[in-house]
């Protein structure tokens, strides 16, 4: 399935589902502003008038489950639903009203439901809507969404290292890439694609800590996950890279 026809489903599912109560949706993420990788998600925040109705829902879970995948032939498709009154005017943490991605599909598919829920990274989504600027379903997302002050991008950037760190093993690529990411975000105050982010942070390493980002930013641009390999040395660099993103990390924090 080609990505804009996955996009276009999803959208579709939207519109049928919400009906008048869907303000606006955007598309944002990697899509938008660096350019999909083999293994990107496509990644869609939708804005409505109101919480969803339980029916809606399931409705939103069951097409989202035959809409996304993680195979080469399907991307995984990352939903968030928020109610404009949550997030307008702007407030810290934000409540998202709903979320479907691909590291949920087992929870989904043996029963659970998104929920509402407080949602500490709508601060960087919405930044990242409102940059890339790319309605799908109503106006531009300005006339829907408040910025988000640089605090509290730093609060959402920080709240979610505890989880990533917990992903190494599994995810190791995108935890090392998402960590750049916050590094760059927290010390320039703008929210880079991922492979970006990293060429940013290469700049910043020290030689030996380089060989380890680089291949997870080439895997990023070339390589889908079935096709991602670490090498015995590569793999030994990954924790020592880790600790020292975290201490850049942790004194930009300190410093506010």
């Amino acid at each position: 399935m080609e990505s804009n026809e996955q996009i276009e489903r999803t959208t579709d599912l939207l519109r049928h589902t919400l009906g008048p109560d869907l303000l606006g949706s955007y598309l944002h993420g990697s899509a938008v502003l660096g350019g999909l990788g083999p293994a990107s998600d496509l990644d869609i925040l939708a804005v409505t008038r109101r919480g969803l109705t339980e029916s809606e829902r399931r409705t939103l879970l069951a097409g989202l489950l035959e809409i996304s995948g993680l195979t080469r032939a399907v991307r995984p498709v990352e939903l968030t639903v928020v109610v404009q009154s949550e997030v307008r005017p702007w407030r810290f943490p934000p409540t998202g009203d709903f979320l479907y991605g691909e590291w949920l599909r087992e929870a989904y598919r043996a029963g659970e439901v998104p929920r509402p829920a407080p949602m500490p990274d709508l601060a960087l989504v919405l930044t990242m809507t409102l940059a890339g600027n790319h309605p799908l379903t109503g106006p531009p997302p300005a006339e829907l969404l408040d910025p988000v002050p640089h605090a509290d991008l730093v609060q959402a950037s920080l709240a979610a290292v505890p989880e990533l760190i917990r992903e190494l093993e599994e995810d190791t690529r995108n935890v090392l890439l998402t960590l750049a990411r916050i590094w760059s975000t927290l010390a320039t105050g703008v929210i880079r694609p991922k492979d970006e982010a990293a060429g940013w942070a290469l700049e910043q390493l020290a030689p030996e800590h380089r060989p380890v980002l680089e291949h997870a930013a080439y895997l990023y641009r070339n390589r889908h996950y079935t096709e991602e390999t670490w090498s015995p040395q590569l793999r030994a660099g990954v924790r020592p890279l880790v600790a020292e993103m975290f201490t850049r990390i942790d004194t930009l924090r300190r410093r506010g």
